[in-house]
């Protein structure tokens, strides 16, 4: 693709969302630090680090680090889940993480994938109701109440954090319908992540019915990949491999991938994902990212989040050798770099 920038697009994307990025700390922690300072240094204002359990670093320790080495960026969990950590503890790490990152603290959760839970031996069992009475634990404790629980999931018996800042914010991040309206009923933000384009609309539009419904305001993160170039799309598609076999029936029809594409990537993924991208055609990624020229993307970026009032885009940085082009590509699309 031929690159060039629009300089009026991308300042009007920086004038209406927040620049966000979301790290996978595959190798050192010091390498997630790295990155965090770079992407402070570019401008970025909230830090998401992914909970991917054995598959990376340990989530806490590379948010504490990178709480030490930065001065403005939030930071949280990008996301975690309520099954690998007991609800009061997720909630006691957040709170001393913002405690010691002086109010810079937030909590992403969702239901948690296979990468994170497989290798555990953990099953995703009643996923809404895990998810569900870990938001109003937490949000409890935050809020400096003694708490007791006798729930599905959660059990606590008189449990508090009285330290705890109150205001602690708490987001979801999810797919499916009635995960989409609990993180609108019951939550400060909700991140769409990687959704077929034709469906944000609805999807935020679900969000804050519910919201509107329980008294609730939420706010709504929007992440996927920007992709500027050929080198762009050929890293987005070992990720998109096992987006694509579990996305809904309707949507594989609509991009055109068959049942016998998908079953083809899905047997390929037994050799890894890169073995599986070989499988996926760029008309079949297109639908799910942002692409074009820088300043094609700035347009597409604009216009989505005036339509549906997106606060915050989240730079996802699946990979470590690309992290830095991407940030300082996200950086540019947004304007906040010439």
């Amino acid at each position: 693709m031929a690159v060039h920038r629009t300089p009026s697009s991308a300042n009007r994307v920086n004038s209406v969302v927040r620049p966000a990025f979301n790290v996978l700390p595959h190798g050192s922690v010091g390498r997630a630090v790295e990155i965090a300072r770079l992407a402070e240094s570019l401008g970025y204002e909230r830090c998401w680090v992914y909970d991917e359990g054995l598959a990376a670093s340990d989530v806490y320790v590379a948010m504490t680090a990178i709480a030490t080495a930065t001065e403005s960026l939030e930071i949280g969990p990008g996301i975690t889940n309520p099954y690998t950590r007991h609800a009061g503890a997720t909630a006691g790490a957040i709170a001393s993480l913002d405690e010691l990152s002086g109010g810079r603290a937030f909590l992403g959760i969702g239901a948690g994938g296979s990468l994170t839970l497989d290798p555990l031996g953990i099953a995703r069992e009643r996923p809404l109701a895990a998810v569900r009475e870990t938001v109003a634990a937490c949000r409890r404790l935050f809020s400096g109440a003694a708490v007791t629980v006798d729930g599905a999931h959660v059990s606590l018996r008189g449990a508090s954090l009285p330290d705890a800042r109150p205001g602690i914010e708490i987001w979801l991040a999810g797919r499916g319908p009635r995960m989409l309206e609990l993180g609108g009923a019951a939550c400060d933000g909700v991140l769409v992540d990687f959704v077929y384009k034709p469906h944000i609309g609805p999807a935020v539009e679900r969000i804050r019915a519910s919201g509107r419904a329980a008294g609730n305001d939420p706010r709504i993160a929007y992440s996927t990949t920007l992709v500027t170039d050929d080198e762009a799309m050929a890293a987005v598609k070992p990720h998109m491999t096992y987006r694509l076999v579990d996305t809904p029936p309707d949507v594989q029809e609509a991009i055109g991938l068959t049942g016998a594409d998908a079953a083809a990537i899905r047997a390929a993924l037994a050799d890894g994902l890169e073995a599986a991208a070989e499988h996926v055609r760029d008309e079949w990624a297109l639908p799910f990212v942002i692409a074009g020229t820088p300043g094609e993307c700035a347009e597409e970026l604009h216009s989505l989040a005036v339509r549906h009032g997106i606060e915050s885009f989240v730079v996802p940085l699946l990979d470590d050798e690309p992290a830095e082009k991407l940030l300082r590509s996200g950086a540019k699309i947004m304007g906040m770099i010439e």
